[in-house]
């Protein structure tokens, strides 16, 4: 017998095309948790799942009509899923997107960093979510690139609302603006990030992504940020926490634009991959030189302040209505009870997602509640649609490769004692000793 609290088996989502194009199609992907966590994907009508079986051979086409056409500007198509996890809802304006099957089944899914990818050259962009027995966690992810505008409503069983009003119209094009602003500021390579086709602005790649494309890029970049970091260790190269928890070595811009790789790499241990987190965040952010205790007694205005930062996240989260987006994979890390960066919403009792893309509609005035970081929240790391934020070579395992909602926890700066015994965090680096 269900418990109370479980969510419904179903949810309906709203899917508003606010572009100026009669030509948008959405596309619904995942794993099936009710159905053995099955690869799932939602046929054109919007109410009828398609449960693929596994091909006898690699790039295998679908074998059922999984392009949901939006329709008119304007327009709104309602469809229904059921619980999912690992979850993601695609746009594509003026075209539609090709999804293949390898053996298992597994979706090999678009690429923003492959070019050999059919997907490579068309105007397409999603956001993720998960959908439990326990709550409804979506956000718009940047954490791979930037292209179409898409905003979040989430309505539940209260008449309560949550929003995330994404970018403007014009977003993308502000975003591409401001790389090239930067580019001519200190030359480091930022205007690689665009990508246009026929001289139009097509996405702007995350620095993660574009080092996945082009691995000299960026390329000593936080060098001399991270030698300021640690200018107290004169014996060597790494820096640890007091408790032994976690030992770090100097990590390079790749490094810390994926949070993954090098010192970065995911150990298992809950202790020392929290700590990862608050750390990459605090590189990212470029905060550690002005905060010991970080990413306490912060808020945003204080991040990207340094000349040496990541600055695409600095220029996407500016772009944002609100400020807010995952623009990399530990953009969730706040300070106790500090709002939200990631563009996350998330409520056990959902009773409608609205979705709109286009940015027609963007505002900052659709919700009543832009939630603070809380332990409601099951999301944390975003892992990058790279996996691992390494190359996708275009294949998942069963679904999606985000996993953000898959239990890692919230980052926030001290919601139990466990959390608040992490020394001050970054304070009890030996540089700051």
């Amino acid at each position: 017998m269900p418990r109370q609290n479980d969510t419904a088996t179903t949810l309906n989502i709203a899917l508003q095309n606010q572009t100026t194009s009669s030509n948008v199609n959405a596309y619904i992907t995942g794993q099936a948790i009710d159905n053995n966590n099955a690869l799932f994907l939602l046929q054109s009508d919007g109410k009828t799942a398609y449960y693929p079986t596994s091909p006898s051979s690699t790039l295998s086409a679908l074998g059922a009509n999984c392009a949901i056409p939006l329709g008119a500007p304007g327009n709104t198509v309602t469809v229904t899923i059921p619980h999912l996890a690992g979850a993601r809802l695609w746009f594509v304006q003026d075209d539609t997107l090709t999804f293949y099957l390898n053996p298992g089944p597994a979706l090999v899914e678009p690429s923003s960093a492959n070019t050999a990818d059919p997907n490579y050259n068309k105007y397409w962009d999603f956001c993720e979510f998960t959908y439990n027995s326990s709550q409804l966690y979506v956000n718009i992810s940047y954490v791979d690139f930037v292209s179409l505008p898409i905003s979040l409503t989430l309505t539940n069983t209260s008449n309560q609302t949550q929003h995330v009003s994404g970018m403007a119209t014009n977003g993308l094009d502000t975003i591409c603006s401001g790389l090239n602003d930067q580019q001519s500021k200190d030359n480091a390579g930022w205007n690689q990030l665009i990508i246009q086709k026929n001289g139009a602005n097509l996405r702007a790649n995350s620095p993660n992504t574009g080092i996945s494309i082009n691995s000299s890029l960026f390329s000593g970049y936080y060098q001399s940020y991270v030698d300021q970091v640690c200018l107290r260790q004169v014996s060597s190269d790494t820096f640890n926490f007091g408790n032994g928890a976690a030992t770090y070595t100097k990590p390079s811009a790749a490094d810390i634009f994926g949070c993954s790789s090098g010192p970065f790499a995911p150990t298992g241990n809950q202790e020392t991959d929290d700590i990862t987190a608050r750390l990459t965040a605090a590189f990212n952010r470029s905060t550690l030189l002005t905060n010991s205790n970080t990413p306490e007694n912060e808020d945003a205005s204080k991040y990207y302040q340094n000349a040496i930062t990541n600055h695409y996240a600095r220029i996407v989260h500016a772009a944002n209505l609100d400020g807010r987006g995952y623009t990399f994979p530990y953009d969730d890390v706040a300070p106790t009870n500090g709002a939200d960066q990631s563009g996350s919403i998330h409520d056990p009792n959902p009773q409608l997602l609205t979705v709109a893309v286009g940015g027609g509609n963007a505002s900052t005035s659709a919700g009543t509640n832009h939630p603070s970081k809380t332990v409601l929240q099951t999301g944390g790391n975003q892992k990058s649609g790279q996996n691992n934020c390494g190359a996708r070579d275009n294949e998942t395992s069963g679904g999606s490769s985000s996993d953000e909602q898959n239990g890692k926890g919230n980052k926030s700066g001290g919601n139990n004692s466990k959390q608040n015994g992490f020394l001050g965090f970054i304070k009890r680096l030996p540089c700051f000793n």
